[in-house]
């Protein structure tokens, strides 16, 4: 029979590896109950009651009584000063910086247009600059900060951290952003799709949360797709799964800044939209729009229903692939709330292959434009390693 006692390094490597999951569920979760932690473990409530009280005498983790189903609890989470992280988020007009704590406390935020056809040096340097104006804000330094994340919306091949295809967003092809902001700051960077990191903060904090299989539209000037397949971020072989927007709904149809025909970006994404609307309204910018359809102009509220059944269609393609439980609609045309969703879920009804009582739930997002930001910063909180081994706790 084999010896099952355990060596005093296996005995060691045992807790460090217990250890490693409590906090990693509290990273996922953002915070949970040490019943709860049990569940998400599998480890013995004794051992994760043992284990909080070590980290957080250590200053890992903080607790706090709370109350669930009726009962005292203690909800527990990251030390608030373990460190701060940032997520950044650049879209075609416009970035956002979100500072936050690993209890996913965002501390300190900003937000501000930017040109169109921007380059990517220059956003770069004013986001470094930025990020230390905010850090200053909150009593904080660079030494401070653990990690970056950013979030950007074009295809990225995950070996380089570069665009995976030239002239999705003009000004940053072939930039590695990675490097380039990790020789600024000095700190370790991480890039990933914008509408993964959505998909991701929507997954953790928003509207996906307890979905396992989630998709996440990211509908704007671009429209994206995050995918959440069985608790993760779905990237595919080279990094550059759900790129949706480029899906050919109209062969022969009209030309794409992808260089394809017919993607469902030319005909529904923001700019095609202002386009078809230009002779009638004149010029006019996304948000435009959608505060017109809001107050009730039928030729912006036909608008967006078209739209809404174009996108509907996709993505009842892709409900027949991938099956999901849940579809979040986010980005700047999800603000036009049932005025594209209704379209959008009617379209969806009608092609999908199972009965309506098997169809994924379809809702707007719960963390709007701020999405991508905060999944930049989870992101980011991810994969900096924050739990101690044996010599320091």
């Amino acid at each position: 029979m084999e010896d099952q006692r355990r060596t005093p390094g296996s005995q060691t490597s045992l807790r460090e590896a217990n250890r490693a999951r409590i906090v990693d569920a509290i990273k996922k979760h953002g915070g949970l109950t040490q019943v709860e932690l049990a569940g998400a473990t599998g480890l013995s409530p004794a051992t994760v009651s043992n284990i909080v009280k070590e980290l957080s005498s250590s200053g890992l983790l903080h607790t706090a009584p709370s109350t669930r189903s009726g009962r005292r609890a203690q909800h527990v989470t990251l030390a608030h000063a373990l460190g701060l992280f940032v997520g950044v988020h650049f879209s075609t007009r416009h970035m956002r910086i979100a500072l936050a704590d690993a209890a996913h406390t965002v501390v300190a935020e900003h937000h501000m247009p930017l040109a169109k056809d921007h380059r990517a040096d220059n956003e770069l340097d004013k986001t470094t600059l930025l990020l230390a104006d905010m850090l200053d804000s909150v009593d904080a330094s660079m030494q401070d900060l653990l990690a970056v994340g950013i979030a950007v919306p074009a295809p990225m091949d995950a070996e380089t951290g570069t665009t995976a295809r030239s002239g999705i967003m003009r000004g940053w092809d072939g930039v590695a952003v990675a490097d380039v902001m990790e020789r600024r700051l000095k700190r370790p960077v991480y890039v990933d799709n914008a509408a993964n990191l959505a998909a991701l903060a929507e997954f953790r904090l928003g509207a996906a949360r307890g979905k396992r299989n989630s998709v996440t539209l990211d509908i704007g000037d671009g429209i994206g797709a995050g995918l959440i397949l069985n608790g993760e971020i779905f990237r595919g072989h080279n990094g550059v799964a759900g790129e949706f927007g480029h899906t050919t709904i109209l062969e022969d149809g009209p030309l794409c800044r992808c260089g394809n025909r017919g993607c469902l970006e030319a005909i529904a994404g923001g700019p095609a939209l202002l386009d078809g609307l230009r002779d009638q309204l004149g010029s006019l910018k996304l948000n435009d729009i959608v505060l017109r359809a809001m107050a009730g102009d039928p030729v912006s509220m036909r608008t967006i229903a078209d739209a809404g059944r174009h996108i509907g269609v996709a993505a009842a393609n892709l409900c027949n692939l991938l099956d999901p439980e849940r579809i979040v609609v986010g980005g700047e045309l999800s603000r036009a709330g049932e005025l594209l969703l209704g379209p959008l879920r009617h379209a969806v009804e009608r092609s999908i292959i199972v009965g309506r009582d098997l169809m994924p739930d379809i809702v707007q997002g719960q963390l709007g434009a701020r999405a991508a930001a905060l999944g930049a910063a989870i992101f980011a909180i991810d994969r900096v390693n924050i739990v101690p081994d044996d010599r320091s706790v």
